[in-house]
């Protein structure tokens, strides 16, 4: 790795479009950079719930003038870790698609082995895998669509360092840490991991150079980092819901003293 210093544009400008309640906040400004780096033409999501990621990936296809579009993939009717729920969070999210990203999101509402059928083998340039969280489901998952995913293109996986109810994420892929090259987790939150499809063309990013290449003390800064920016993130966040909520007090007091 190069010793270039890495400042994420995540922390230079990246202001969240979407924000519903997900684990998945601990890991957008990593997102949202890696989109930027990769700039991939075809991104599937497996497992969209209310499309906190999936939007996040669309957000930084147009700020960072990505031509590409994204799927979001899901039956949006629940499963044994989210429990069922009604058709409003896929009218929600079918809204936010329409209103933001025509032309860029798509939605398949299906099956995810019913999807399989829409996409050709070696495609895939970014996959993100987030469906059932048992061991055998996401093994499953990853086996059905890792075919589909170009070579050199990245998989993202959530919550590998979740163990809870009887969620097997970690398992599986601690598996895949042993036997695949160039792969990463983030630790922080319910984690994340990320790998990178053997094969295609070198790309020579600081970002990919820190996960897949780096030292351990590298490494080791690059999550520190990630875990800095998702606190900033909040913080900027938790700060402007503040000044919103002074300003609209000081309004109403200033109309108080004028009466």
């Amino acid at each position: 790795m190069s010793s270039t210093i890495y400042f994420p544009p995540s922390l230079q400008r990246f202001e969240p479009k979407r924000m519903v309640f997900s684990t998945w906040v601990d890991h957008l400004p990593f997102a949202y950079d890696l989109v930027g780096v990769i700039r991939p033409k075809l991104t599937v999501e497996l497992g969209v719930y209310n499309g906190l990621s999936f939007f996040t990936f669309c957000q930084a296809m147009v700020e960072f003038n990505v031509d590409g579009v994204a799927y979001a993939v899901d039956c949006w009717e629940g499963d044994a870790h989210t429990e069922s729920y009604d058709d409003s969070i896929y009218q929600d999210v079918a809204t936010h698609a329409r209103d933001h990203y025509r032309g860029i999101a798509y939605l398949l509402k299906m099956y995810f082995n019913d999807a399989l059928q829409h996409f050709s083998d070696e495609s895939i340039e970014l996959l993100h895998i987030d469906g059932l969280h048992t061991y055998d489901a996401v093994k499953e998952d990853f086996s059905n669509w890792y075919p589909k995913v170009k070579p050199g293109g990245i998989i993202l996986f959530h919550d590998v360092m979740a163990r809870i109810k009887d969620f097997g994420v970690w398992k599986f892929f601690d598996e895949l840490m042993a036997s695949e090259p160039e792969i990463f987790r983030f630790d922080h939150g319910f984690g994340l991991g990320v790998l990178r499809k053997p094969g295609g063309q070198s790309m020579e990013s600081p970002l990919l150079d820190a996960m897949f290449t780096g030292t351990p003390e590298e490494q080791h800064n690059l999550k520190q980092l990630y875990v800095h920016a998702s606190h900033f993130l909040e913080a900027r966040r938790q700060a402007s819901k503040f000044k919103a909520m002074n300003a609209g007090s000081g309004s109403k007091g200033g109309q108080g003293k004028s009466q």
